[in-house]
């Protein structure tokens, strides 16, 4: 007996038809199926970098990530928006925040990083937030985050696993949440004083700790 109804459900089962519906677009998702945009500036120091580059950073944005890319001359914002095949939803902030990192000051290779994964960030900070510093003293903190031929900064980059950008008085750091952490107590260990070498052996602690972890 148990054996017929156990036969009759599973036919009923078999007999009705399972609704299978397509992924929705990223345009579908929007709301009221609008077409979404999004500018960046581009400041005039970054004007030539950005022309010379150009093709480098459309490339990616319009071929992989489906988002359509303009420069726009007389404001001088380069101009991004969702297509009708644009498949992931948050692509056209990943695009933005490509560009914005190319306009902060890092490489193309570099800032492509954003556009292939999840988890990656920039944070931006000034000196003087750590620290009010003034003539000679703002001069000699911005040569202790460089170090001789870029070999702090290095060090710093190699051992966290993030890029670092010195524009004058800001700093931007790329990288994952975790990493940037580490980065920035670096940096501003630097900032406030710290001799390089102190700062090297926290590095190398912190560096075996992540490698034991990842």
């Amino acid at each position: 007996m148990e054996s017929t109804i156990g036969e009759s459900s599973e036919k009923r089962e078999n007999d009705v038809d399972v609704a299978r519906f397509r992924p929705l677009s990223a345009f579908e998702m929007s709301a009221s199926g609008k077409y979404q945009y999004r500018k960046v500036s581009i400041p005039a120091h970054r004007y030539t970098p950005l022309k010379k580059q150009w093709m480098e950073i459309y490339t990616p944005i319009y071929d992989q990530m489906k988002i359509d890319i303009r420069m726009n001359l007389k404001s001088r914002k380069v101009e991004l928006k969702t297509r009708h095949d644009t498949a992931d939803i948050s692509a056209l902030q990943k695009c933005a925040d490509f560009v914005h990192a190319f306009v902060l000051g890092f490489d193309v290779a570099d800032a492509i990083a954003l556009l292939r994964l999840d988890d990656l960030y920039v944070e931006s900070f000034e000196i003087k937030d750590v620290k009010t510093l003034k003539g000679e003293h703002l001069s000699r903190a911005i040569g202790r985050l460089s170090g001789k031929g870029g070999k702090t900064k290095f060090a710093i980059e190699n051992s966290t696993r993030t890029r670092i950008v010195i524009a004058e008085t800001r700093i931007h750091i790329l990288g994952a949440f975790a990493n940037i952490r580490v980065a920035r107590d670096a940096i501003c260990s630097l900032i406030l004083g710290s001799p390089a070498g102190k700062v090297y052996s926290k590095l190398r602690a912190v560096a075996s700790r992540m490698a034991e972890k990842y």
